[in-house]
């Protein structure tokens, strides 16, 4: 992750690394394209995404961002947002479970690639909040 967080409740905890290294071989083989981020995932990077120190590994540019979409039940309305480190660790105590998955995105050369994937909350089981009544709902 940019920074390194305090998630009191992080588990299963996967680093897609390994995959990212065989990805990138097969991009400078010249057998897959990996460089193809959707429009949304471009746009949510360019207003959402937080900068990183590292640089793209496909242009070397620094326009290294990452985003961390958040996904559960328990989330209700919510799940499927994109929060900041801040946010995630006021929600540990907030929900009982729910996934995160910080997807790296070069707003340069549009590489995008899943870098980790786990799961915070503090175990115990919620309703979903309300759903927010909208213009859109009548």
């Amino acid at each position: 992750m940019a920074k390194t967080l305090a998630l009191r409740s992080l588990r299963a905890y996967i680093d897609y690394t390994l995959d990212k290294r065989a990805t990138l071989t097969a991009l400078f083989r010249g057998v897959v394209d990996a460089c193809d981020a959707d429009p949304y995932l471009l746009r949510a990077a360019k207003y959402h995404g937080e900068q990183v120190e590292r640089k793209c590994p496909v242009c070397k540019k620094l326009e290294l961002v990452e985003l961390r979409y958040t996904f559960g039940d328990q989330l209700g309305q919510f799940s499927g947002r994109i929060k900041s480190p801040q946010e995630l660790t006021a929600m540990e105590s907030e929900f009982g479970e729910f996934s995160v998955y910080v997807v790296e995105v070069c707003r340069g050369c549009s590489w995008n690639h899943l870098c980790s994937t786990f799961i915070l909350g503090d175990g115990t089981t919620r309703k979903p909040p309300r759903k927010v009544r909208t213009l859109e709902d009548e």
